[in-house]
């Protein structure tokens, strides 16, 4: 179960956002550049607070404004793709997905289904772009989330790459049935990929 409403006023704009549904979908979230597209993404996170808010994932309410509830970043469990990525350049990418995770037979599994197990030992500035995302990704499900948010996931990615990406998270939500929310501007990636687009305007 998935439920948030937010509605937040961000330089006179009127941020909104409603989603209540009982079985996991890909949402898409539309819009230009700069309206404010990845603030929704980190009020959901919980990195940044909204002025008004419901968010109930599964049987737990994370962010309720109306009675101060904000649960802490690191209790929401959700798995989160920043648009560049963050990976540590100081880590090899074994490291860098077991950060947040211990290592176990479900990490072991994500770099198989990933396709990046060669790829444990190399350090972020040796991997392609695909490559990055890959181990990016895995670090976002290493904690088993219950949502995924991916802030424009396909932006820095060439054609064939993209095709490629979005077809693996097509995978990961037939694999997981988890909520998944990406933010997009491109018309391809919404109507590719999503079951709903919310368009921000």
């Amino acid at each position: 179960m998935l439920k948030i409403h937010l509605n937040h006023l961000l330089k006179d704009q009127q941020l909104k956002i409603d989603i209540e549904d009982n079985k996991p979908k890909i949402y898409a979230i539309k819009g230009p550049s700069g309206i404010g597209k990845t603030t929704l993404l980190n009020m959901i996170a919980g990195l940044r607070k909204p002025n008004n808010a419901f968010i109930q994932l599964n049987n737990h309410v994370i962010s309720d404004t109306k009675w101060a509830i904000d649960v802490k970043i690191q209790k929401r469990n959700i798995g989160y793709l920043f648009q560049d990525y963050q990976l540590f350049p100081n880590m090899d990418v074994y490291h860098n997905i077991t950060f947040m995770a211990k290592p176990s037979q479900h990490i072991d599994r994500l770099l198989q289904q990933l396709n990046i197990e060669h790829l444990k030992a190399q350090y972020p500035l040796r991997l392609s772009g695909g490559e990055a995302q890959r181990v990016a990704l895995a670090r976002a499900l290493s904690t088993r989330p219950d949502l995924i948010l991916l802030d424009e996931p396909f932006s820095s990615l060439d054609d064939a790459t993209k095709t490629e990406s979005m077809e693996l998270v097509k995978r990961i939500f037939e694999k997981w049935q988890i909520p998944i929310i990406f933010v997009t501007h491109s018309d391809y990636e919404a109507t590719g990929l999503a079951h709903e687009v919310i368009n921000i305007v």
